[in-house]
């Protein structure tokens, strides 16, 4: 499959998708909207693929926001419509069983910022920069902007950010919790890759029943989350791969797990 506004780079299981348009600081506009969701349902359709990198093109920008002519032209109907359909395709990248980081490699902005959030792990490249500058345009985020931030960072910043539309560097994006780690420019990808194989090492059904759970227990009350999760160890301990790995742990050898 080839894509226009994207790079789709599989080795060794792991798929780099990349947002190629650099001469646009790699803007969504509408194909990259479409193309991004074609591209998590081919990861989730190909068994090859076992983690994910999310980055984008060139040295400036992760993705530096909607592509403001096109957003320009729309009109109340058109613009839930935009909404809706970048909303649905993120949370398809939110809710993939299998390990997606964003590689944070300059500006994550508007979109871009809530791009990175529905990555399951943001790691940034010390030149990144974040922000939700929605309301300088007259409207709010439309991609779960207002939705990630406060789960992600607490309430007060978010409205911070959302409401002030400052932009924020990589340190304080660590600081507040909306990334994982900072690494220099020239290591984000080596580092992005080298997280992800620590994490694809691990028993994949495991993996995959941990990222579930994450989504599934949010606004549950405590009980209910802690019955939910007790079912899902339940059923992890009816696999193949707890067998494999409880006996390799006391084996002392290394587990090879098959997903089964």
């Amino acid at each position: 499959m080839t894509y226009s506004t994207l790079l789709f780079d599989v080795r060794d299981g792991i798929a780099t998708v990349t947002v190629n348009r650099p001469d646009k600081l790699n803007a969504l506009n509408d194909a990259v909207i479409t193309e991004l969701g074609e591209a998590a349902a081919r990861i989730a359709g190909d068994s090859a693929i076992q983690g994910v990198i999310l980055t984008g093109a060139g040295p400036k920008a992760f993705v530096a926001g909607a592509d403001i002519g096109e957003l320009a032209a729309t009109d109340p109907i058109r613009a839930h419509a935009l909404s809706r359909k970048g909303s649905e395709t993120f949370r398809r990248i939110e809710l993939s069983t299998k390990p997606v980081i964003a590689a944070v490699n300059g500006f994550a902005l508007g979109g871009g910022c809530e791009l990175a959030m529905a990555c399951h792990i943001r790691l940034a490249a010390e030149n990144a920069r974040f922000g939700q500058p929605e309301v300088k345009l007259g409207i709010l985020p439309g991609y779960g902007g207002s939705v990630r931030l406060p789960r992600l960072v607490g309430r007060g910043r978010a409205v911070e950010l959302l409401v002030s539309a400052v932009m924020i560097d990589a340190q304080e994006a660590y600081r507040i919790g909306l990334v994982n780690r900072v690494v220099p420019g020239g290591e984000l990808l080596a580092e992005s890759e080298r997280l992800l194989r620590a994490i694809l090492a691990n028993g994949p059904l495991a993996v995959a029943a941990c990222l579930r759970m994450v989504d599934e227990q949010e606004g549950l009350p405590l009980e209910e989350a802690l019955g939910l999760e007790s079912r899902r160890f339940g059923e992890c301990a009816g696999t193949a791969d707890f067998r494999e790995g409880t006996a390799a742990f006391l084996e002392k050898r290394a587990a090879a797990f098959r997903g089964a």
